[in-house]
């Protein structure tokens, strides 16, 4: 079957992408649902089943698997409705055929889908020959999951600790094994052993005689080496990673996880590179452990996808990622949370994000995480934070406590986030917008599907929300029909042209980045922190070497931004080394210890 996009939407904060499927499915579009809020996903459950006139009982959380009883309902809710809309959408009559001709009107000229379609209804046309076709031809988008790594908090019930498999992600993770979903989990965030062992249990993970696997593991990385340790993990268990998803370090959505200045360009170039002797070296070890096992290991290797996110934002930077790094998809993050037919976002904080501009984006430390998180400005959840500092009541209210990590205060954990947790911390050490800058992200990123939905609860209605960087380059809400013609070249959509290439911002992303690293390093100076300096300096010099190399030898790409580019290259080099001087006076000043 030929695949119909190119194109993925990737996860979005816990809300924005939880129903996408349901709107996207039918069109063969893939897109990604976060597991992380059970409470969230069973009040759409509701929403759904209500709007389709769908029997609900209430999954309430005073059994010890409720989460996972939880997610399970909610995936089978959406497969079987997105099952439903698929067959209509591929059910032909007279009426639908014209509105399958102007779906095909966003598919590229060289998509051999459309130009098929286009002979098969150019003159007449029997809709039974044409349901035919569109049931061969057409296929549904998968609908994926995403579990971050990190948010697999213990649990307790009834006052006493439960086993490791009732942690958060653990039991997200037997919620979608436990689906009737033939789809895709995403691992984000960095490696978790105890989780990844736990999939081991589960055998819709294993692949049948003929390389089937009807639940596959998708890894989000950021670079090869991260890739193949875990890829060689998964695989001594017999499991075997479908997909790695390489991810911008920091000019992405949500979470920022930057690398040491090692840089997308040469991460996606050694993939290329690698990329069978990634399958061989991995399937080897994931067949003897199949064998090992008594379980069924096909003789071929599986199949494996590459693809990337990040930052992407033109049809000219798209098509070079599919063709020049060999890529499967591309995903497109940012600019759908502009679609009201895809994404889930409130009136208010859309119009924000239309607005919004380069200084209206920014890496906050705003995450209970400790991670880095991109941000947007005066959204309506910081408004909210600061008012309550005004108010001398810092802190928010902690139902959820999915971040509930510190043990500090209570030995069940407690968010830093939280009333009880910046109450006593301001008693010990004085406020401060260290302590006080955290927000509420469980809350906050479920908050635009509570008002869409107008959904009632006494709970905050305040929005996070977490847009990449690119988002300052589009103004405009669009249509899916619009956005996809912009993702492929039929249209633009982007008024401004002063935005730079994804590579050149994601370089120039970490080169603020690497500036207020070293600001807070000089505080504490050490061999490490030297060390550290060295090696991001190394690998961001490689990685501009690698562009210059690159943008000079492509030919009919960039034509029209390639002398800024090279420029823009030059004088970042510059900066580099200026800050490379700075990094050498330092290590005349005695060292901490």
């Amino acid at each position: 079957m030929t695949q119909q996009h190119t194109f993925h939407i990737p996860v979005m904060g816990t809300a924005f992408t939880a129903d996408t499927p349901l709107k996207v499915a039918q069109f063969g579009i893939d897109s990604v649902i976060a597991l992380a809020d059970d409470v969230l996903l069973e009040r759409l459950r509701k929403v759904y089943a209500e709007k389709n006139n769908l029997q609900y009982e209430e999954i309430k959380n005073n059994t010890k698997d409720y989460r996972a009883d939880r997610i399970t309902s909610y995936l089978n809710l959406v497969n079987t409705l997105a099952t439903q809309k698929y067959e209509e959408y591929t059910t032909a009559t007279k009426e639908k055929v014209e509105a399958l001709k102007l779906y095909f009107t966003s598919f590229p000229d060289t998509s051999t889908l459309k130009n098929e379609f286009d002979k098969l209804t150019e003159k007449y046309f029997n809709t039974d020959e044409i349901s035919a076709w569109l049931k061969d031809n057409l296929n549904m988008g998968s609908i994926d999951v995403n579990i971050m790594t990190k948010v697999d908090k213990p649990n307790f019930f009834k006052n006493e600790a439960l086993p490791s498999e009732y942690n958060d992600a653990h039991a997200a993770l037997r919620g979608y094994a436990n689906s009737d979903l033939a789809s895709s989990i995403i691992f984000s965030a960095g490696m978790n052993p105890r989780l990844y062992g736990y999939i081991a249990q589960f055998e819709d993970f294993y692949p049948n005689a003929e390389g089937y696997i009807k639940k596959k593991i998708v890894l989000k990385v950021s670079d090869y080496r991260s890739a193949l340790i875990q890829g060689k993990f998964l695989a001594k268990k017999g499991l075997w990673v479908s997909e790695y998803r390489i991810e911008s370090g920091l000019n992405c959505g949500g979470h920022a996880f930057a690398t040491d200045g090692y840089l997308m360009g040469p991460i996606l170039a050694e993939f290329k590179e690698k990329r069978e002797e990634l399958i061989e070296e991995v399937y080897a070890i994931c067949k003897d452990a199949l064998k090992a096992n008594n379980r069924v290991a096909p003789e071929k290797s599986l199949a494996l996808k590459i693809t990337a996110q990040g930052g992407v934002g033109t049809a000219e930077e798209h098509d070079f990622l599919i063709k020049h790094y060999e890529l499967d998809s591309v995903g497109w993050g940012t600019p759908f949370l502009l679609v009201p037919e895809v994404t889930t976002v409130d009136d208010k904080t859309r119009e924000q994000l239309v607005k919004a501009k380069e200084k209206d984006l920014y890496l906050s430390n705003v995450s209970p995480l400790g991670e880095p998180f991109n941000n947007l400005r005066n959204a309506s959840k910081e408004v909210e934070k600061w008012q309550k500092v005004e108010e001398g009541k810092p802190g928010s209210p902690c139902p959820r406590r999915y971040l509930a990590f510190s043990t500090e205060y209570d030995e069940k954990g407690v968010c830093t986030a939280s009333r009880l947790y910046q109450k006593n911390k301001i008693e010990e050490l004085g406020i401060s917008e260290e302590i006080t800058d955290k927000v509420c992200l469980c809350m906050g990123l479920s908050a635009a599907a509570v008002v869409t939905n107008d959904i009632q609860t006494r709970e905050s209605k305040a929005v996070s929300i977490c847009p990449g960087p690119n988002m300052a380059y589009f103004d405009k809400l669009l249509s899916l029909e619009d956005m996809t013609k912009h993702i492929y070249g039929l249209e633009n959509f982007m008024n401004r042209t002063d935005r730079p290439n994804m590579f050149i911002k994601e370089l120039n992303l970490y080169m603020d980045y690497l500036k207020n690293k070293l600001e807070e390093a000089k505080k504490d100076w050490n061999k490490k922190q030297e060390k550290y300096f060295n090696r991001f300096f190394e690998n961001m010099n490689d990685g501009i070497t690698y562009y210059n190399n690159m943008f000079e030898s492509v030919k009919d790409k960039y034509e029209q931004t390639k002398e800024d580019t090279i420029s823009n290259l030059e004088k970042t080099k510059s900066k580099l080394a200026a800050l490379a001087v700075e990094v050498e006076a330092l290590k005349i000043i005695p060292l901490a210890s």
